[in-house]
């Protein structure tokens, strides 16, 4: 069972449970003295037309099997022309009314978002955002069960190009048909996303921040080996002189703020004492002391070791994991409640289980802990998938890999959950 919550929901259409809600909502509402205005049935999306979330891991041989079987329902529906673009629909929320929100409809039926009975009604209600939540989950958006530019891109993207990812992901995940282990971790770039796994299910789902479209996360396979509690952060040379000098160009008291120390050998300097805008920042070791507020990596640093420098880590900006858009990183990962990510890691271990974990993390101490059998850690690109439910999710071609030029979401507007604001930059490589 999959014990970490995650916006991702799978199919489901159930009428019944539908009315059920809405008689008790109504009855609520009636007994608060609310008046029905207008309309006849309440705006709550009927609980079964959610979509739950899968336990089966992306690279696992029933993904592979769901995939082809997609591939063919997606060739059936571009031979039967596809879905017709919407146009208008940007804007739409329950209660709106017009041609757009029949459109809307028919969009979403094509692809089995709402049941096709429901009819070409002009009128936005709780159905249809249900199906536009729905939609929103299978392409890894905000599900606010309202349109928005970003939806509405994304509906848009057409089933030829759909088919045609389908079909380069399939291949993809082929590639990974082998024995992966007992015990693994899936990292899928392109739908920022963490899975652990076990005998076969995903144990734990953490949303993720993975690297920018010009300082991209690696395709590999590594394994953890380590984790490094309370980290010192080093800053690496590429950093120093993309981020951290133009900083201290436009404000002499960004390194003090942000508790990151300059050393020539092991002789600590005055960031007065440097002349910022002379390459004389380069030749100096900055390394963020320890701390959870503060410091890039957070509380903690999982060592996977690669030939690209780099890892995965906590954050001290999480608020990040609540936004569509994950691509924040100069390609390390960074990885939403990473205790429990830690402490499945570490259940093999001895003296390593979840209490030892926090009093690693409350001590406040730089602690290093061993696995005693590194953990087979996969870094992947999958656009497109299945589950053996019958659901697909699609995300966007963040770097350009599949070849067949999908229209971007990212460009439009989304809703973002994060208030804080993300570090310009973060962990790359040369930590200690």
């Amino acid at each position: 069972m999959l014990k970490q919550a995650y916006p991702i929901r799978s199919l489901g259409l159930a009428l019944l449970a539908g009315v059920a809600a809405f008689a008790q909502t109504a009855s609520a509402r009636e007994q608060a003295g609310f008046a029905q205005a207008e309309w006849a049935q309440d705006y709550a999306a009927p609980s079964a037309m959610q979509v739950q979330r899968s336990s089966t891991p992306i690279l696992s041989p029933q993904t592979i099997a769901a995939t082809e079987q997609m591939v063919e329902r997606y060739k059936d529906i571009v031979a039967r022309g596809g879905w017709r673009p919407v146009s208008g629909a940007d804007r739409l929320r329950i209660g709106s009314k017009g041609p757009a929100v029949a459109a809307l409809r028919q969009r979403l039926a094509v692809t089995g978002d709402l049941d096709s009975a429901s009819g070409g009604s002009s009128v936005y209600d709780s159905y249809v955002a249900a199906g536009v939540k729905r939609f929103q989950a299978r392409h890894g958006l905000s599900q606010t069960g309202s349109m928005s530019p970003a939806t509405q891109q994304a509906m848009n993207v057409s089933a030829d190009i759909r088919l045609k990812q389908l079909e380069v992901n399939a291949v993809r995940l082929r590639s990974y048909s082998g024995n992966l282990g007992n015990r693994f971790v899936i990292t899928n770039i392109p739908a920022a996303l963490v899975q652990t796994v076990e005998n076969g299910q995903v144990v734990t789902l953490h949303a993720a921040g993975v690297g920018k479209i010009d300082r991209q996360s690696p395709i590999m396979n590594t394994k953890a080996t380590q984790i490094n509690f309370n980290p010192f952060w080093t800053v690496p040379a590429s950093i120093v002189k993309k981020d951290l000098i133009p900083k201290m160009q436009k404000d002499p008291n960004y390194l003090t703020e942000n508790k990151i120390r300059i050393f020539t050998g092991e002789t600590e300097i005055s960031p007065a004492s440097v002349n910022w805008n002379s390459d004389e920042g380069t030749r100096y070791r900055y390394r963020q002391d320890s701390g959870a507020d503060f410091n890039s990596m957070g509380i903690v640093r999982i060592n996977i070791p690669n030939p690209h420098g780099v890892f995965m880590h906590d954050t001290n900006s999480k608020g990040v994991y609540g936004d569509d858009f994950r691509f924040i990183s100069s390609g390390c990962v960074r990885v939403q409640n990473v205790r429990e990510y830690i402490t499945w890691l570490l259940k093999d271990t001895p003296g390593w289980g979840r209490d030892q974990v926090e009093q690693a993390i409350e001590s406040g101490k730089r602690v290093d802990a061993t696995l005693s059998t590194p953990v087979p850690v996969y870094w992947t690109y999958i656009t497109a998938w299945a589950t053996p439910d019958g659901s697909v999710q699609f995300r966007d071609d963040i770097y350009k890999r599949d070849g067949v030029n999908v229209p971007s979401t990212l460009s439009a507007p989304t809703p973002v959950a994060s208030a804080e604001q993300v570090p310009s930059f973060e962990p790359g490589d040369e930590e200690n």
